[in-house]
């Protein structure tokens, strides 16, 4: 089974897809779509270009999105979710069920602590990934939100593999 993680952002979304097989994990693929355009509208459409092609490319079977926390900046919240509302709403629109995770939940996944670095976060995704090459923090942030979605996710559908 394929699943395809998001680390929603408004300028930089992250993402990355697995494939579970069992207890076993390998990565397929991850990188990070940048937002383009003078308004808000079409940058959020340039994210739901990007993110409908990743989805068409590598057919994930499953996806799961990091939740949003709230800051100090009412307005950079609200824009952080439209971007996530865009997240949402690609994986759904091909079918896939999506997981939701906090940020402490995926950190204390694959780090084992809820406040981890994202230093930490990507180390012991090279670590659970062997020989993966990430695209930079926001997709290895994704990859984590796989890596979560895999193991709970399973009591969530049942099974994944």
């Amino acid at each position: 089974m394929r699943v395809l993680g998001i680390d929603p952002g408004l300028r930089n979304l992250g993402w990355g897809v697995i494939e579970v097989q069992g207890s076993r994990l390998s990565h397929i693929a991850n990188g990070v779509c940048h937002s383009a355009g003078a308004d808000l509208g079409a940058r959020l459409l340039s994210l739901y270009e990007q993110l409908s092609d990743i989805v068409q490319r590598h057919d994930p079977q499953a996806a799961a999105v990091e939740q949003t926390f709230v800051n100090k900046d009412g307005a950079g919240t609200l824009k952080l979710g439209q971007a996530r509302g865009i997240a949402l709403l690609v994986p759904a629109q091909y079918g896939l069920t999506v997981g939701e995770y906090s940020p402490n939940r995926v950190k204390k996944t694959v780090v084992g602590v809820g406040h981890a670095a994202k230093e930490q976060v990507a180390h012991m995704v090279r670590v659970q990934l062997p020989g993966v090459v990430l695209a930079g923090p926001d997709a290895a942030d994704a990859l984590a939100v796989a890596i979560c979605h895999a193991h709970y996710g399973r009591a969530m559908a049942g099974g994944l593999a």
